[in-house]
């Protein structure tokens, strides 16, 4: 699995300052740091920026380059702006992103094409996001995967993300991405890549609890076999849980571990974690097991549950 580090996003208000001040030391700095706490790959969304899109994202490209060796993810529905980056870009990079949408199927694909790049394709079309897996799955190989033939880019530059959804509102989508995940792993021989984002599953929720939800998270899409994640490179401890399951040493967290490894594995086999895999008397155990009810959509989501 390949961490594309999220921190440089047009959301943040420093990221927006930065851009405004036109601050490249800034950038440098945060993608310096994402890549040493060990992001593979950097996303720069610099947001629709309809006015200097094309001006903004070579600059930033140019300038981030300059400090870090690392392939970069074009964030921003302005395809003019895309095609700027990829025109100063000194290595490989991905376009983030393309949907079933008519429009962006006729304009996006092209310029992967064209530039030999890797392409995040979102299970979404006219109708929105379904809910269930197999609705994603469908997006994906009716729409999607014929693209990327059509315009010969090969699957392992197609990443195909089924679109992770906040657990506050739209409960019912978690375990449903966490199985299109499972399914679009045996869709095809290559099958195509995947990639989700993972902090989504906790927008919306109180800051101090999305960390949490995160990592748990994180652990059942590395158990459905994704292959990159956009998130947080410098929350050490959501790099814990994926260590552990990755080199499958529980020792590298004496309190959870065992039980990080344990979700890994049950995940991995379509099986759910019980009350019996975990000690009930240690309350770091405890909140993982909470958070997991509600990634099941089991238990209905709500602050207080998750708090007490």
């Amino acid at each position: 699995m390949k961490i594309i580090g999220e921190n440089i996003h047009i959301i943040s208000p420093r990221v927006k300052e930065a851009l405004a001040e036109k601050n490249i030391k800034f950038f440098q700095d945060l993608a310096v740091q994402q890549v040493e706490a060990g992001a593979d790959i950097l996303d720069l969304n610099i947001g629709p920026q309809k006015k200097a899109g094309d001006e903004i994202m070579p600059w930033l490209v140019k300038g981030i380059q300059q400090v870090v060796d690392v392939p970069l993810s074009l964030d921003t529905t302005n395809l003019a702006a895309i095609e700027a980056g990829l025109q100063v870009s000194k290595g490989w990079c991905i376009i983030n992103s393309v949907s079933a949408e008519e429009e962006r199927l006729a304009a996006v694909p092209p310029l992967a094409k064209k530039y030999e790049t890797g392409l995040i394709a979102l299970t979404m079309g006219k109708g929105g996001i379904p809910v269930s897996a197999e609705e994603r799955v469908n997006i994906a190989l009716e729409t999607l995967l014929p693209m990327a033939m059509e315009y010969d880019i090969p699957m392992e530059n197609l990443l195909i993300d089924p679109l992770v959804l906040t657990v506050s509102g739209c409960q019912e989508y978690c375990p449903e991405c966490v199985e299109a995940v499972r399914i679009l792993k045996v869709a095809g021989d290559p099958p195509p890549m995947t990639n989700v984002g993972l902090s989504n599953v906790s927008n919306q929720v109180p800051r101090e609890m999305r960390p949490l939800i995160n990592r748990t998270y994180g652990v059942m899409l590395l158990a459905a076999g994704v292959d990159y994640i956009i998130a947080d490179p410098l929350d050490s401890e959501q790099n814990t849980f994926f260590r552990i399951v990755e080199e499958r040493n529980p020792a590298l967290d004496a309190s959870v571990g065992d039980l990080v490894l344990a979700l890994y594995d049950k995940t991995q086999a379509m099986e759910k974690l019980t009350v019996d895999d975990m000690d009930m008397d240690n309350p770091d155990q405890a909140a993982i097991f909470k958070t997991v009810q509600i990634l099941y959509n089991d238990v209905i989501y709500t602050d207080s549950y998750l708090r007490f």
